[in-house]
């Protein structure tokens, strides 16, 4: 049986997930630069190591109450389609290990929605963590 490393983290208070192998680095927040006429969804853009990355904040993405940044809030710089981009959540909480039959896909209610952002479940103990597809949160539409 196959184990997987999940770096887990919070938004608005509930617990999302991206295998750790998506994720190059995570960061405490950075000068952000503002891009016009661009979605609200997308932050704008920052400077990391000489390389420039869109950041796409989630609570936004999700529609979800705006909050302010804190000490605990973090950049996740993920693998996407063909790029890097930073993805601002809540909270880094922790990197478990976690079999892949604790994984299930998403239940056929979600899975046809239009603009889903998850592409499964992790249960572990008594917690529900969300498996983020960072490809769809960060399409334009």
């Amino acid at each position: 049986m196959a184990t997987r490393q999940l770096v887990v983290f919070t938004v608005n208070k509930e617990e999302f997930g991206i295998d750790i192998g998506q994720v190059n680095i995570i960061e405490r927040p950075l000068e952000i630069f503002k891009v016009p006429n661009t979605p609200d969804f997308i932050e704008g853009l920052v400077n990391l190591r000489g390389k420039v990355h869109t950041l796409f904040n989630l609570r936004k993405r999700f529609n979800m109450p705006s909050a302010g940044f804190d000490d605990n809030t973090r950049i996740i710089m993920a693998n996407a389609v063909q790029s890097v981009v930073g993805l601002i959540v809540d909270e880094v909480r922790e990197i478990i290990k976690i079999e892949d039959a604790d994984i299930e896909s998403t239940p056929k209610t979600l899975a046809e929605l239009k603009n889903r952002y998850i592409k499964g479940l992790a249960r572990v103990n008594d917690r529900i963590i969300l498996l983020l597809d960072v490809d769809t949160v960060i399409s334009a539409s």
